[in-house]
């Protein structure tokens, strides 16, 4: 399994289940295959993505889920300007109705990327 280690501590961002230092052993196996690549998501960039797919499909996603959302709009940027058609997935794993407070923040501009 990949991890930061026991002693990382992260910084205390609104995406609360990113906290967690290590990944999942089928998640590690894939990356260590080369099957999936690893990206990093600002929480501010993260929270533009989801107000921009909250606007466009109606569903408020949790914030872990709205950093997936933000690579996934990068990729289908990269490929309408290489042309390509792509099929891009990604995971949908919760709303953010128990994230509002974040959401306001973000929207009053007090989220700061750390």
């Amino acid at each position: 399994m990949y991890t930061l280690g026991a002693q990382f501590m992260p910084p205390s961002i609104h995406a609360g289940g990113l906290r967690y230092h290590g990944m999942a052993p089928t998640i590690s196996h894939a990356l260590h295959l080369g099957l999936i690549e690893a990206t990093t998501v600002r929480q501010t960039k993260a929270f533009e993505a989801a107000a921009l797919f909250a606007r466009t499909e109606g569903l408020l996603p949790a914030p872990e889920s709205s950093h997936a959302i933000a690579a996934a709009i990068v990729e289908a940027n990269k490929a309408t300007a290489e042309g390509k058609k792509k099929v891009i997935v990604f995971n949908l794993s919760g709303h953010g109705l128990l994230d509002l407070a974040a959401y306001e923040a973000y929207f009053d501009g007090e989220l700061q990327d750390v």
